[in-house]
């Protein structure tokens, strides 16, 4: 499975500031051709390289007031090699978070969701997010929770994950929030779900039900979106002037050039989120 990812960033510096990018493929991802470039005017930014312990990567330097330009495009060949979950790990995602908080919503959980274990509990979670939350861009704030979102009943996908990991570990099944890129999505941008944990694997959940989950790219991993932010700073103005996210699922026998990278005609039908069985219990490949 072959797809291409882009994101052009367009950020307004006020002063000299400390930034933080998320926005390559995860370290595990199994990246054929890559280029990330950060510049302004004429001066091009070498940044530090960072990876986590869940093999995201951040890509940080101090960034000079003007306009700074950030461009990433990379072809991914393959699927991505699942690694191996440790106790600590686990045990870090059944713990209540800054946007997730488990212990807020446990007597709901534990209500709506009792006796259900194992696969049934995904996909009872997975259903009830999808139906009682509407997909509103626009409307909801950056420091929404799952537990704002369960109030209001919309928000995008960071909220719909929230809410799905929330829950999950409400019922005692470690969740975690991955943001992605996500080939057919509509409308295109960065995308985030949910993923849980079951019989030694992570299964994904997208209850916004708008990508196909086979064909997600994984950008960054963690608690939630707290941890997987495309972009922080500190110490100074940003503001984002332009931003622009594109993905593919392409076919086998296809070349990647650079033209590919705004052309649709090129995408894979199989990306579209029709061709996903959301009741299938799905890995991010």
């Amino acid at each position: 499975m072959q797809r291409l990812v882009t994101a052009e960033l367009d950020l307004e510096l006020g002063s000299s500031v400390d930034l933080i990018l998320q926005v390559a493929a995860a370290q595990q991802v199994p990246v054929a051709d890559e280029q990330l470039t950060f510049t302004q005017g004429d001066r091009v930014y070498t940044p530090t390289e960072i990876i986590d312990q869940s093999g995201s990567r951040l890509h940080r330097f101090t960034g000079e007031a003007g306009v700074l330009e950030i461009r990433y495009e990379a072809r991914i060949d393959g699927p991505t090699p699942m690694g191996r979950t440790s106790d600590l790990e686990a045990i870090t995602y059944l713990r209540p978070s800054r946007y997730c908080q488990s212990d807020e919503v446990f007597q709901q959980a534990r209500r709506q969701f009792k006796g259900l274990h194992g696969t049934e509990l995904i996909a009872a979670v997975s259903d009830f997010v999808a139906t009682s939350t509407t997909y509103t861009p626009g409307l909801s704030h950056g420091t929404d929770s799952a537990v704002t979102t369960l109030m209001t009943g919309q928000g995008v996908c960071r909220d719909y994950a929230h809410v799905v990991i929330a829950l999950l570990r409400a019922m005692d099944m470690p969740a975690r929030y991955a943001a992605c890129y996500a080939p057919g999505l509509q409308p295109m941008d960065f995308h985030a779900v949910a993923e849980a944990y079951h019989d030694g694997a992570w299964y994904v959940i997208d209850a916004t039900r708008l990508a196909n989950r086979r064909s997600l790219v994984r950008i960054a991993t963690g608690r939630d979106a707290a941890d997987c932010a495309f972009l922080s700073y500190h110490g100074g103005y940003v503001g984002l002037q332009r931003m622009r996210v594109d993905a593919w699922l392409m076919p086998e026998a296809q070349e990647f050039t650079s033209t590919d990278a705004g052309s649709a005609a090129s995408a894979d039908p199989a990306a579209h989120p029709a061709a996903d069985d959301f009741t299938e219990l799905v890995q991010i490949a």
